[in-house]
């Protein structure tokens, strides 16, 4: 689970319709996107309001996003490539659950600048419905590179049923730490993912000690 950084899309040379400077890259179009989700609510928001208020054209946010609903995960796709780099440079030495928990714990670690807003990204993710769909394939994504790296540890098969267990026990574990975060605001993000993932050591522990 985390939310993704942006990059830099290339800017757009049409002028703004409002004395609002005109968006010009990906982090632009999302603080703008997230600002009217919180005034006018995810489902009533379009991509022509984002768009408006961005002072560009409608199809000039489709360079930058494939839907609406991108826009809210952000650059997802490279966030994945960090962290399945953030497992792969993890040592052989390194217990399994221990190497998964340190992984997490630091992919979803944030400026704090950058924790509002990812706060409001991941409400969104979890709590509208409309997301939810797009949310399982992601979810699948992100729970395979668990999977994949726990079975390379076990010497199974990504296909067997014990590195699935991790990938599902780990996903279940962060979401459930985020569930909590949005819950209680002045709790610390990181310590209750290292938590939550600590628990599950109790359990799945036995298996990784014997590689």
């Amino acid at each position: 689970m985390d939310s993704p950084r942006t990059g830099v899309a290339e800017p757009v040379a049409r002028a703004p319709r409002s004395g609002r400077p005109r968006a010009t890259t990906r982090a632009d179009l999302e603080r703008i996107g997230f600002e009217l989700f919180a005034r006018q609510g995810f489902d009533a928001t379009t991509v022509d309001d984002i768009a408006s208020a961005a002072g560009i054209a409608r199809r000039t946010f489709f360079r930058y996003f494939a839907s609406k609903n991108d826009l809210v995960w952000g650059d997802f796709e490279q966030q994945l490539t960090g962290f399945r780099e953030l497992l792969h440079a993890t040592g052989p030495s390194v217990a399994l659950m221990t190497a998964l928990r340190a992984a997490v714990v630091d992919f979803n670690r944030f400026d704090a600048t950058v924790v509002p807003w990812h706060r409001e990204r991941m409400r969104l993710i979890l709590t509208v419905p409309t997301l939810q769909a797009d949310a399982t394939l992601r979810y699948a994504a992100w729970r395979a590179i668990v999977t994949d790296f726990a079975a390379r540890r076990l010497g199974l098969a990504a296909s067997d049923a014990l590195p699935r267990l991790f990938g599902h026990a780990v996903l279940a574990a962060a979401v459930t730490a985020y569930e909590h975060w949005l819950a209680v605001p002045e709790a610390e993000l990181s310590e209750l993912l290292d938590t939550a993932i600590r628990r599950l050591e109790e359990g799945l522990g036995g298996a990784s000690s014997s590689v």
